[in-house]
């Protein structure tokens, strides 16, 4: 982590709802919460069910950790060999069949989410590290929240929290998410740029950071070669960075986005704007798929998720790469005690 980042306390209480029951996050959490290193900065506390968690332990050979369900946080052992277990019994893992997007195991993913959040409006956990849902099994649910940073919203009536990507010191915001591509492109405004900006600055000082640079990539092919390749950068992108260094916020751009992800990679900027969803998912997750950690910000509190889906094709084989929960997990203990001492704050 980089050294303007302050130091992380230990031992922040993470919450990890257990996501869809037929993908691999049951078996991503218990092969993380195997790993004693995650004890060394973090209480997890699983929000699930308990025969999913049985059902993780044998498929990954792990069948030597003792599961402890608890009714309040409180109660948690939080200790290597041991896993903590909010049990809502909501859904028997045997008529839950994996690699299958299905309305039960929807529903019960759903209400981990919802039970999760409640702990930390509570202030009961420190924020949260969340697993892989399937938008096709909360369609089937009649659940209408397109995924967890909508869910989240909705739930904490947060209107329209911010997306951070993280791998190693590369930082990546999104000015668009689950939108098209021609979407994407209409909500490049100079009034949204400049909100974006204004807040992602804010952002990082609620992650601990004390330098706050920020760079803006450009939409089209060479920033639009003054106009030659488009008129995004000319009429809506310098405007809203003039804006910006206006207000006195420190923001550099339009650069190319062919190179202004390797330039933050190098240190050049504490984090880069992308203008939509694909721009900086291909960035980051080609520095290191594994380690690319999805943070939302503006909420009570601090989540991180790995940034992967559900992984039918895996589910059930034991085989899936825990290390993005293992780094969800890590980041939610290291940043979440500065988010709170902000949130608290305002």
């Amino acid at each position: 982590m980089p050294n303007h980042v302050k130091a992380a306390h230990r031992n922040s209480l993470i919450g990890i709802p257990l996501g869809d029951i037929a993908g691999v996050g049951p078996e991503i959490v218990v092969m993380a919460l195997a790993q004693p290193a995650i004890y060394e900065t973090a209480r997890p506390l699983v929000i699930g069910e308990i025969s999913a968690l049985r059902r993780a332990l044998r498929i990954t050979g792990l069948n030597n950790m003792e599961i402890q369900v608890v009714a309040d946080p409180a109660e948690g052992r939080y200790q290597p060999g041991c896993i903590d277990l909010v049990d809502l019994s909501n859904i028997d893992a045997r008529w839950a069949p994996f690699g299958q997007a299905q309305a039960e195991a929807g529903r019960a993913a759903h209400e981990f989410i919802v039970k999760a959040v409640e702990l930390c409006q509570a202030g009961q956990i420190d924020a949260l590290a969340t697993t892989p849902i399937n938008k096709e099994a909360f369609k089937a649910a009649g659940i209408r929240d397109i995924g967890h940073t909508e869910l989240l919203g909705r739930l904490t009536g947060t209107a329209d929290p911010l997306t951070l990507f993280q791998v190693f010191n590369l930082k990546v915001f999104f000015l668009s998410r689950h939108v098209s591509l021609a979407g994407a492109i209409r909500l490049v405004t100079r009034k949204r740029v400049l909100d974006y900006l204004q807040r992602c600055a804010g952002a990082l000082k609620s992650l601990g950071m004390s330098r706050t640079r920020l760079a803006v990539a450009g939409l089209n092919p060479h920033c639009g070669e003054h106009g030659l390749f488009g008129h995004q950068e000319m009429r809506e992108l310098e405007p809203a960075i003039a804006d910006a260094r206006a207000l006195g916020l420190d923001v550099v751009g339009p650069i190319a986005a062919d190179s202004v992800f390797h330039l933050a990679r190098e240190g050049a900027f504490d984090a880069v704007l992308s203008l939509y969803h694909d721009q900086g998912h291909i960035a980051t997750k080609m520095v290191d798929f594994y380690r690319t950690i999805a943070i939302t910000i503006g909420l009570p509190f601090i989540r991180t998720s790995v940034d992967h889906g559900t992984a039918f094709n895996l589910a059930g084989s034991g085989q899936a790469n825990p290390l993005s929960m293992v780094e969800a997990i890590r980041l939610a203990a290291a940043y979440a005690p500065n988010y709170q001492e902000v949130a608290n704050s305002d």
